[in-house]
């Protein structure tokens, strides 16, 4: 097992937000499951929690339960992406926590192709929320150090590790009509 996975996968069983490297930023994460998990991670980016949250997943059995009633065209249209670098709002099923989503209809996942974040989210088994790791309005943090001297100690465990290639956070599409959310 990677280095570091273990002892973040048991911060994040405590209830704990983990910092983790993803395609181009570091992310903040936590158990999509744990309602006061969540509401610490907003806190901690003083961010409004009306936003929602996009999960991450190793791989399409991670999110599938998340997704509600849709064409099986939406299904395919994001398999052809993943693994890797795209994000895409489905309708949510009924198994989705309403607080992840905030106040929007669907919810965003990703399955990622990004070594250590994916290895986290097996070594987790299952799903992560995942959002940049820096204060809402705030440039994200790219590096375990920027992580480190924004926040302290307020995250519960920094995963080491390089973020992917990418500039910017992933693209976000919508998986019903393929349009463009954010570039």
């Amino acid at each position: 097992m990677r280095p570091g996975i273990a002892e973040a996968v048991a911060s994040l069983r405590r209830g704990a937000v983990v910092a983790y490297p993803t395609e181009a930023v570091y992310g903040f994460g936590c158990d999509p499951f744990d309602a006061t998990a969540v509401a610490n991670l907003f806190e901690l980016k003083q961010r409004p929690p009306g936003q929602g949250v996009l999960l991450i997943a190793a791989d399409f059995s991670q999110v599938e339960k998340f997704i509600g009633t849709v064409a099986e065209a939406a299904v395919t249209r994001a398999r052809a992406t993943w693994p890797g670098p795209h994000t895409w709002v489905f309708p949510r099923s009924a198994h989705t926590p309403a607080w992840l989503a905030g106040a929007h209809a669907g919810i965003a996942l990703r399955v990622t192709a990004h070594p250590i974040a994916a290895d986290l989210c097996r070594a987790f088994g299952g799903a992560l929320v995942s959002t940049s790791a820096n204060r809402h309005g705030e440039p994200p943090a790219r590096t375990a150090d920027e992580v480190r001297s924004a926040f302290g100690d307020q995250v519960a465990y920094i995963l080491g590790g390089p973020v992917g290639g990418l500039e910017r956070p992933t693209p976000i599409r919508d998986a019903v009509n393929g349009e463009v959310i954010r570039t």
